[in-house]
């Protein structure tokens, strides 16, 4: 398993070290045995930027994920690795968690939860798709918060490989 967090943004300072202690207990729960994962935790600017050059969308948003498998692989279950990158905008979780009533920390991990489940093949372009995939990152985000005390985020902001 090679995973790697870069806390790229000032905002928060974030103990990356246990965002991927929890991150690895939930690809071993997904059954994912292999993994070339990077995950950057950025700022509003930088994700902008990062939407606009790669999606031509305008404005921050909370995650970006990037598939960098081959195309035609079939996903990671059984042996095959799961290789990609994900974008998590620290300062949407912020927004986010106020909105919904929730703690930023708890944001993270979700969008760190749904960019994982988009690389194992869930979408969320069709209603139906997007209900099912709703259901698993709230069936993880909610295990993850039993299992770990989501407010340990908050802290170092040290990259761990």
């Amino acid at each position: 398993m090679n995973l790697v967090i870069l806390n790229r943004q000032r905002t928060k300072k974030i103990n990356t070290r246990r965002l991927r202690q929890m991150l690895l207990v939930v690809l071993e729960k997904l059954e994912v045995s292999e993994a070339e994962l990077g995950i950057s935790l950025v700022n509003a600017r930088e994700m902008a930027k990062i939407n606009r050059e790669f999606l031509q969308h305008t404005g921050s948003t909370d995650v970006i994920t990037f598939d960098h498998s081959e195309p035609g692989q079939p996903k990671p279950r059984g042996g095959v690795p799961l290789h990609g990158e994900l974008f998590i905008c620290v300062e949407d979780a912020m927004q986010q968690a106020q909105e919904f009533g929730t703690a930023w920390q708890s944001e993270v991990v979700r969008y760190a939860v749904h960019g994982v489940l988009h690389l194992l093949g869930y979408d969320d372009l069709k209603p139906d798709l997007r209900r099912a995939m709703k259901r698993e990152e709230n069936r993880l985000v909610r295990w993850l918060e039993k299992s770990f005390l989501l407010a340990e985020l908050a802290g170092d902001s040290k990259m761990v490989a």
